[in-house]
């Protein structure tokens, strides 16, 4: 049975016209369940033994409960924003904004958030010395530094050491070294923040994510490549097996009575691991991360979405959640949408700024492309050419050539194109954060302005009858649209998508995919609570 939709986001039902009927839809029900986080990253444990989370993309700071999963916000949108979580020796907690370059801190709960450090982009772990206060953060993937931040916020921060590989999940150990591992290595190394002096601590991981203490000095690694979390011996390097988890490990964080918590952005999820037994308990968990782009197969029976930091299909008849990508598993690039052809899936990434081409068949990736500006959508041609429409220039771009690498402008002037399909017609059609819906001639680029006044559009879906369904961001509803005369019919309203954007987001933050079945079922992911939803005829 699937799980009723809330009954606060129940929507009024509604006739859906067409020339020849009239169809009623069931209320929205829940194909694939909802879940708390959208990418679950750092992780800490307070003084009160409160176990926290960060999630970039959700910009916030969860609290969760150890024994039942209950998920509640701590600090929410915007500040909130935290690749990483560390608990000073009074308490006070810092964290770091991935995207905004900044390291926020506060005293204790009811004192205000400042700001210690700015203008450090990538800005990803941190961590205090016990003994001295002293705080340490690194950059990671948008940097690759080491620094010393002041915690009163006067001081400038002190580079300690760059171009070190990528020193991510890292912890201040007992001798004030610090021991966290070099993601793009291979490597856990220990550096002292005196001089920044490196010495390799364990080889052999395909990407380490994080390294911590227990309270008796074992240290434990992560390995988010290969989905092991692992126990180091400080004198040989030596490393042991502890749990075989899945890939896209991202943090981890040790108590005061040594049980182990790892995070998972892919499955939104945080399990606790007996370090004595590698038991596995899973905390909470969600078997979507953050459901945006989607496409329907020809059949109907899958659903194909982009869940930023995996590429999965579901099940259209029983909602079941396969994994054909995951980031930091494989070579996946957190995916924002996707498009479909007879022979290849079409992945395109608003935050790497690539194309990625997969055969239907057998998955293997045909082509990787990056340098594109924040590309939103990808069709495929008669011929075989790629057409890509990118957000920040306002372009489509068309691809040709075996290794698509002759790029020539098909059309411009866009006002910010969120999603785009293929019509039944042959046409391009995409939607325009500036209200439109928008047809493009592939042969000519002519550009049409279809419907105008839309409120924020995002994902669309071409119906049986040559109609669009279209999600509706700013307006938390979805719209049946005939480009013939611009007429509007709302179908279901007080839906949970429309997400406000997080910082250096564009303004749709997370676009809702929205996908129409021949049988006349509408599908579409929710950026509020990451499921994925059904409308259903009666």
């Amino acid at each position: 049975m699937k799980p009723p939709f809330q009954a606060a986001v129940v929507a009024a039902l509604v006739s859906l016209s067409s020339a020849s009927m009239a169809i009623e839809y069931q209320a929205p029900e829940a194909l694939v369940a909802p879940s708390a986080f959208k990418g679950v990253h750092g992780l800490a444990v307070d003084q009160q033994g409160r176990l926290l989370a960060g999630s970039v993309v959700g910009s916030s700071i969860y609290q969760v409960d150890i024994d039942s999963g209950e998920v509640s916000t701590l600090i929410g949108p915007d500040q909130g924003q935290a690749d990483d979580i560390a608990i000073g020796p009074n308490g006070e907690m810092a964290w770091t904004g991935f995207q905004t370059g900044k390291l926020l801190m506060r005293d204790n709960d009811n004192a205000p958030i400042r700001e210690v450090a700015s203008g450090l982009p990538g800005i990803n772990s941190l961590d205090f010395n016990d003994e001295t206060g002293q705080l340490y953060a690194s950059q990671v993937f948008l940097g690759d530094a080491l620094w010393e931040i002041d915690p009163t916020g006067k001081q400038a921060p002190r580079l300690i050491a760059k171009d070190l590989g990528g020193f991510n999940g890292f912890e201040v150990g007992s001798d004030g070294w610090l021991y966290g591992p070099l993601w793009f290595k291979g490597e856990v190394v220990r550096i002292n923040p005196a001089d920044g002096t490196v010495e390799t601590v364990a080889t052999g991981f395909g990407t380490p994510a994080a390294a911590n203490f227990d309270s008796q000095g074992n240290l434990y690694a992560i390995d988010t490549l290969k989905g092991l979390l692992k126990r180091i011996d400080l004198a040989s390097g030596e490393t042991t097996n502890i749990a075989q988890l899945s890939s896209s490990l991202d943090n981890l964080a040790i108590d005061s009575q040594d049980r182990i918590f790892v995070s998972n952005m892919a499955d939104n999820s945080i399990q606790q691991v007996d370090p004595t037994t590698g038991k596995v308990r899973m905390i909470t968990s969600g078997e979507l991360a953050v459901p945006a782009g989607m496409a329907l197969s020809e059949d109907g029976n899958a659903l194909y979405i982009a869940d930023i930091f995996a590429f999965r299909k579901v099940d259209t008849a029983t909602g079941e959640v396969t994994d054909l990508r995951r980031a930091h598993g494989s070579d996946i690039e957190y995916p924002s949408s996707v498009g479909l052809s007879a022979q290849r899936l079409l992945l395109t990434s608003l935050a790497t700024n690539t194309l990625q081409i997969i055969d239907r068949n057998d998955h293997t990736t045909l082509h990787l492309l990056h340098g594109l500006q924040a590309p939103s959508g990808a069709v495929e041609l008669d011929n075989g050419d790629i057409v890509v429409s990118e957000m920040a220039s306002g372009k489509l771009l068309r691809l040709s050539g075996p290794k698509l690498d002759q790029q020539s402008v098909l059309t411009e002037g866009l006002q910010g194109p969120v999603q785009m399909i293929r019509g039944r017609d042959g046409n391009l059609y995409l939607t325009e954060m500036a209200g439109f819906l928008t047809r493009v001639d592939p042969a000519s680029g002519k550009l049409e302005r279809l419907v105008k006044d839309l409120q924020l559009p995002e994902g669309l879906s071409e119906t049986a009858d040559g109609k669009f369904v279209i999600a509706e961001g700013a307006a938390h509803r979805l719209l049946l649209v005939d480009p013939a005369n611009g007429d509007k019919t709302v179908l279901a309203s007080d839906l949970p998508i429309g997400l406000p954007p997080g910082p250096v987001l564009p303004p749709t933050g997370i676009p809702t995919g929205v996908a129409v079945a021949a049988d006349g079922r509408i599908f579409f992911g929710s950026d509020i609570d990451n499921g994925l939803y059904e409308l259903t005829p009666k």
